[in-house]
């Protein structure tokens, strides 16, 4: 990645520790913002052919900001990405902004590429159950098939993502009838925790050859350090090879099972936001589409068209 001026690099770091402390920013976002941002000021320097400074970044106009996006397209970046890369751009530039007093308008005017919004893509009911069966059987090892076993019935059954599940601790067994899960940006949420999911911990907790501690990790590798989600994905890859099923069957394919059936069963759109821990409800609503594509495809096979 190109160099980027030390006043540039410094507004960046602090623009981070601020997201990080004061919005309680995961990792992994802030790493995502660390590059999207150094990489539109790396661009810049080379655009332009000066170190983009404080002063410097006035100076960007509205067809500079057209030439990096144009070579972020070029690239093939997809409209999706770039649109998340424009966002963190325009976030960092208001903040240095209101702090240096700088004019970004033409970095505020760039218009984010249109994109269509893909609508999760959940299993059938008999086709979650069918994964997990099959999860089970993927290792000779006992112990090690009811822990892969175990993952995936919590993130089906909990609606947790691979990190949440990966997250629990040895604290966190025997499994309550409510988990206290600390998800994206450090918030807290309550999960109501089903007797197959308990279940499914249990029988992994009785063969686990390893010593859990309290502050460990409560999944464990064979080595019993902590497990890897690779590993988890790359059982459920095989798992869905032999049933046949998408390659859309992912671990967050479960987490999106859950909050489709749990909808179409009836389930509150706002209770099953605080369960998935959606900020908002608009990401939520998007099941809401979920279910009525599947309504409507159930519809058109009853009554085809003449």
């Amino acid at each position: 990645m190109t160099p980027i001026s030390p006043a540039a690099s410094d507004a960046l770091a602090r623009w981070l520790d601020t997201r990080r402390a004061l919005e309680g920013s995961a990792e992994n976002t802030i790493e995502a913002y660390r590059g999207d941002v150094a990489g539109f000021l790396g661009f810049m320097t080379l655009h332009k052919g000066e170190p983009q400074g404080l002063a410097a970044l006035e100076r960007i106009g509205v067809s500079d900001m057209r030439a990096w996006m144009a070579d972020a397209r070029a690239q093939g970046l997809s409209p999706r990405s770039l649109a998340r890369k424009l966002s963190a751009v325009k976030t960092f530039m208001r903040w240095l902004a209101e702090r240096e007093g700088i004019e970004i308008t033409a970095i505020l005017s760039a218009r984010s590429p249109r994109f269509t919004n893909k609508l999760p893509r959940p299993l059938a009911e008999d086709a979650a159950q069918a994964m997990i069966d099959r999860v089970e059987l993927q290792s000779e090892t006992p112990w090690v098939a009811a822990r892969d076993a175990a993952v995936v019935t919590l993130l089906y059954g909990c609606g947790l993502r691979i990190s949440e599940a990966l997250g629990l601790t040895g604290a966190d067994a025997p499994l309550p009838g409510v988990l206290r899960i600390r998800g994206k940006g450090g918030k807290e949420r309550p999960v109501p925790v089903i007797a197959a999911a308990r279940d499914a911990v249990d029988a992994y907790l009785r063969l686990c050859p390893h010593v859990l501690t309290a502050s460990g990790p409560l999944f464990v590798g064979v080595r019993g350090g902590a497990l890897s989600a690779r590993l988890i994905q790359d059982v459920m890859a095989k798992a869905r090879m032999q049933l046949g099923l998408p390659s859309s069957a992912t671990p967050h394919a479960m987490r999106h099972s859950f909050a489709t059936h749990l909808l179409a069963a009836g389930g509150d759109l706002r209770a099953i936001q605080e369960l998935l821990g959606h900020a908002s409800l608009s990401t939520t609503q998007a099941y809401t589409a979920v279910d009525t594509a599947r309504l409507m495809e159930v519809y058109d096979k009853a009554h085809p068209r003449a």
